[in-house]
């Protein structure tokens, strides 16, 4: 059998972890169904997963809120899903319990409520020899450890927003050494996945991919929206200039994750001589638009450094 996944304090990030999670054992168990040809091997099929046997696979859900409210609503959003979905166990104000019950904890609290959740009786033993991945934004692995016992294994997550819509980027901090490391790894791997990208990095770099992932859909969405007033300054309709930019930025970013593909390399493949992307390419370095987002990126990185740390304001 899979293992159980907990999250505490499941809102809105918690709701498209387990969401997707569920989505992607599904597709999963489509696909046992009714195999799928490998096109480039004629007479070979795609070998069958087993879910229930998979041990980086979960088969069973619990899902913690704070409000009988919010129960309810997530019980109708997880029914809708169907299938893995009308199973997901939703407990109210029953951390420890959940957390005696789940092999991997997914902490999606707010960060002032993690020392309260983490200190509550019971949790550290509760807590003992399992995964805990925290996506809290500013609260470091060291303040996380300090608050459960040592054989409590603890990493940290950043996904962004587009894992709503199971197109976003998750960062994860390396995982201590352990003898089930592999298989952390790959039960790690299977979770974010599911919701869009996944990337191991050392925590040192979390400030950053804060910035730059956390934050970059905000970013993304001032030059998007830049784009299309360009568009109805020259007497494109709203919507229409809106999609426009939408999906030509949706499509430059497809093209630049290719393998092998960079960024300058597509500019330049769209830059003929003389033409009107080299006039509108000069016009925004005129604008420092490079080094203005770049420094966006600097400044915000500065800032996720402060999230973490005591307040000094007296």
């Amino acid at each position: 059998m899979g293992y159980t996944l907990c999250v505490i304090g499941c809102g809105t990030m918690g709701i498209a972890i387990i969401s997707g999670v569920i989505d992607s054992l599904q597709s999963k168990d489509r696909a046992r169904s009714f195999p799928k040809w490998e096109s480039h091997t004629p007479g070979t099929s795609t070998p069958a997963v087993d879910i229930e046997s998979d041990p980086s696979l979960p088969s069973y859900f619990i899902a913690c809120v704070t409000r009988e409210e919010s129960a309810r609503k997530l019980g109708h959003t997880f029914a809708a899903l169907g299938g893995f979905g009308s199973q997901v166990q939703i407990l109210v104000s029953e951390n420890v319990q959940a957390a005696q019950h789940a092999d991997v904890i997914i902490l999606c609290c707010k960060p002032q409520q993690v020392s309260s959740i983490l200190t509550e009786a019971g949790m550290a033993d509760a807590l003992e020899g399992k995964l805990v991945i925290s996506i809290l934004a500013g609260v470091t692995i060291s303040q996380l450890t300090a608050l459960v016992s040592p054989s409590t294994k603890v990493v940290r997550a950043m996904p962004n927003t587009p894992c709503r819509i199971r197109e976003g980027m998750t960062v994860v901090s390396n995982l201590p050494q352990s003898s089930h490391a592999d298989l952390d790894r790959t039960t790690i791997l299977n979770i974010f996945s599911s919701i869009g990208r996944c990337r191991f990095l050392d925590e040192k770099h979390f400030d950053a991919c804060t910035a730059l992932s956390g934050s970059g859909p905000a970013f993304a969405c001032i030059f998007l929206e830049a784009m299309a007033d360009g568009g109805v300054m020259m007497g494109l309709p709203r919507a229409e200039a809106l999609e426009l930019a939408s999906q030509t930025l949706q499509g430059a970013a497809r093209m630049a994750l290719q393998p092998g593909a960079h960024p300058a390399q597509i500019k330049d493949s769209v830059t003929t001589p003389g033409g009107c992307t080299i006039a509108g390419l000069l016009a925004m370095e005129d604008g420092k638009v490079r080094s203005t987002i770049a420094r966006a990126i600097q400044v915000a990185t500065e800032r996720a450094s402060e999230l973490g740390q005591p307040s000094t304001k007296k």
